[in-house]
């Protein structure tokens, strides 16, 4: 709880940072990292960043459904609606306020379509709520270590990708990360007796009754 209430509202507070006319303190470094961000928008590393792009952007809404009724299917609807809750519910609550309350501009030239507001990143959000719900109902505690590795490194990738596509600030990124992150663990205290009452029932298999 207290790691997701120090994250959400740091992300709230850069946002708060980015409203009027003013120059943010750290639109420096953002534009240091865009400046590196120096391509092509065709070539190997374009068509890669879109490949991470599509999987913050339609599969981004696929998979959360399509976990969720897999989870339904074999009796885990508790894990289901977490999932449903991290991966879909949270992008409306959460990512598309901010984004009408900041309207940030993107910037000066994206190489693929992009909607209003680039702050906070709703791909980097979507990819990271998908992953860290996916890790909490499908792996057990010990093997979530390095399902944690994987996340982080595709994350990480989903981050690169939109700003070498120039969809997005490396700030809209972070944010989008952060948010992800604090909004899951949000959650997952708060189906905590849900899921661990499930756990017992599967461990009983009592899952149907």
């Amino acid at each position: 709880m207290i790691a997701a209430t120090v994250l959400l509202t740091a992300v709230l507070a850069t946002g708060l940072a980015l409203l009027g006319n003013g120059r943010p303190a750290f639109q420096s470094l953002d534009d240091r990292w865009m400046n590196a961000m120096r391509g092509a928008p065709s070539g190997a590393a374009a068509t890669l960043a879109r490949t991470f792009d599509v999987l913050g952007g339609p599969l981004g809404v696929i998979l959360p459904l399509a976990l969720t009724g897999c989870l339904c299917v074999y009796g885990r609807w508790r894990s289901g609606l977490f999932v449903f809750t991290a991966g879909v519910v949270s992008n409306i609550v959460v990512v598309l306020p901010l984004k009408q309350l900041v309207d940030r501009p993107r910037p000066p030239h994206p190489w693929v379509l992009v909607g209003e507001g680039s702050f906070p990143s709703g791909q980097v959000f979507t990819v990271t709520t998908l992953l860290l719900a996916a890790g909490v109902v499908l792996f057990p505690p010990r093997a979530r270590r390095w399902w944690w590795l994987f996340a982080t490194a595709l994350i990480a990738a989903t981050m690169w990708s939109r700003t070498w596509l120039h969809a997005q600030w490396l700030s809209d990124t972070v944010a989008g990360a952060a948010a992800g992150v604090g909004v899951v663990l949000l959650l997952w205290s708060a189906f905590a007796r849900l899921l661990e009452e499930e756990a017992r029932r599967a461990a009983a298999d009592r899952l149907w009754d």
